[in-house]
């Protein structure tokens, strides 16, 4: 809509990515805009795809995806982290740890992708009657883990909002509103910038 002030027909698609891109595992999600056409979307669905896996989606959605897949790797690393932790505490070397952490991770969205299987099927797989695994699945949801995950992608979809209201009150990016309330910041005298300094805090650990 912003565009469409400085340009009349702007073709304009909007997507969301994640970093695996880099190594060519990324998930992108694409919305084409009122004046882009169908060979536009199929253009960039190239693209995207040459860096793993594309799709396109409805606008309305991509808050959602940004929750899920946008902020997916930051919850993977944080998993894989105390995985690899849980392996040193009960004696492996940490490279060792992160490594088969990995790997464990890996292998199982391989297989999910390649079977496509409901993904509580395969977990009920590996549960052997009365076994070690389904003794730490217990265990995991006790501490209410699914539901941690589940409000950790809200948690992200609603930030994502927030900021694009942010954004649209301001005029400019989230990124530019941020810098521009430090650049306010570093401006005003000592005596003046506490309460904008207490914003900005408050602002950039939200984010």
């Amino acid at each position: 809509k912003k565009l469409s002030t400085f340009c009349p027909t702007p073709k304009v698609i909007r997507c969301m990515t994640n970093t695996p891109v880099i190594v060519r595992e990324g998930a992108t999600v694409y919305a084409t805009g009122t004046h882009a056409d169908v060979e536009d979307g199929k253009l960039l669905e190239q693209l995207m795809t040459s860096v793993g896996f594309c799709t396109e989606v409805e606008e309305d959605l991509i808050d959602a995806v940004t929750g899920l897949s946008g902020s997916g790797p930051a919850y993977a690393f944080t998993a894989l982290d105390a995985l690899a932790d849980g392996g040193v505490k009960m004696g492996l070397p940490r490279r060792l740890a992160v490594r088969l952490g990995a790997q464990a991770l890996l292998g199982a969205a391989k297989m999910l992708l390649e079977s496509e299987q409901h993904p509580g099927q395969l977990k009920d797989n590996v549960c052997s009657p009365g076994g070690a695994t389904i003794h730490a699945l217990h265990f995991l949801e006790s501490g209410g883990f699914r539901s941690l995950l589940i409000n950790a992608v809200e948690a992200s979809c609603i930030r994502t909002r927030e900021l694009q209201h942010l954004a649209d009150q301001e005029k400019i990016s989230p990124a530019a509103i941020k810098k521009t309330l430090l650049d306010k910041v570093k401006l005003e005298s000592p005596s003046l910038s506490m309460a904008s300094a207490s914003k900005v805090s408050l602002f950039t650990n939200k984010s």
